[in-house]
């Protein structure tokens, strides 16, 4: 029997006493220190370049694609959702730079009008 395309499931590491953390802090038993891979995904900035977010719609989407294909519409619904809340961020994102491109348009035209005739040639 192939078990390639089973997920496996989160074991958490066994707590060992005075295990230093990458920070310097130490591992306290109270405390829950799980730290989930999304959220460095989304920390380290690729949520702010609107290619990799593209690409991440098309990954949702095809995602969507193939679970249809699977006969499984719980996913469908799951991955489309997704794809449309990365669909939105795109927009944010297009939107944003749009605005950003025009007031540095509108800097620049005020910069030129402010050096005057005179200072235009140097």
């Amino acid at each position: 029997m192939n078990n390639n395309n089973r997920r496996r499931s989160f074991r958490p590491r066994s707590q060992k006493n005075n295990f230093r953390r990458r920070n310097g802090t130490h591992a306290n038993n109270n405390v829950s220190n799980f730290s989930n891979g999304n959220l460095n995904f989304n920390r380290n900035g690729s949520m702010t370049n609107p290619h990799n977010v593209e690409k991440t719609v098309q990954k949702f989407q095809q995602l969507a694609k193939d679970a249809q294909s699977n006969g499984d519409p719980v996913m469908v619904e799951n991955y489309l959702q997704h794809a449309d809340h990365y669909s939105r961020r795109l927009a944010e994102l297009n939107e944003k730079n749009k605005d950003n491109a025009k007031s540095e348009k509108e800097t620049d035209t005020s910069k030129q009008i402010n050096k005057g005739p005179a200072q235009a040639s140097s």
